[in-house]
């Protein structure tokens, strides 16, 4: 199994980005791992959620299971938002949290390009705010046969500056996928 960059965006912008959108995935690999370093300039204090669609898709055709920690409690859940949604591995802290505090994410997005199958995800975020913060671990299912070829990723408010997105490729054989 080799992996293979696609594609990388960083927020340059001051006041951030609403949203980021990886677009012309081709459809030369087996699987996607998209890997989120990230920040919201929602004003305050405390964790914020993130959204993704797939293939600019914002109907009902999403379906997720996750469970979160803080440290103290833990909380499990299941829904079939419009999007991938926070309460899922989306989320990161607000403007008034922790300088230098970002939260990571790691998603793998399975079977993309196969158009005989819905797609499915798993993924698992976090954020260490010095004292509190976040764990998510999660799956997913978007219910469309369609190939996977852009990506959409939205903030609450923006993305920070310097928020960071790179799309890699998965082949499981031995040929470049490129």
């Amino acid at each position: 199994m080799s992996m293979y960059p696609i594609a990388s965006y960083t927020t340059t912008a001051s006041g951030g980005d609403a949203t980021i959108t990886l677009s012309s995935i081709p459809a030369t690999f087996t699987h996607l791992q998209l890997r989120v370093f990230a920040r919201d300039t929602t004003s305050g204090t405390g964790m914020t959620g993130g959204y993704m669609r797939f293939n600019g898709d914002s109907g009902g055709n999403y379906a997720r299971h996750y469970v979160e920690g803080d440290g103290a409690s833990a909380t499990s859940g299941a829904s079939s938002p419009s999007q991938f949604s926070a309460g899922q591995f989306l989320v990161m802290p607000k403007a008034g949290d922790t300088a230098n505090a970002w939260a990571t994410w790691v998603i793998d997005i399975l079977d993309y390009a196969n158009t005989n199958k819905n797609k499915t995800m798993k993924g698992i975020a976090g954020v260490d705010l010095n004292g509190s913060g976040q764990v998510y671990l999660g799956s997913s299912l978007w219910m469309s046969t369609a190939a996977i070829n852009s990506i959409l990723l939205g903030a609450s408010t923006n993305f920070a500056q310097g928020t960071r997105v790179d799309l890699y490729g998965i082949s499981t054989s031995n040929a470049t996928g490129a």
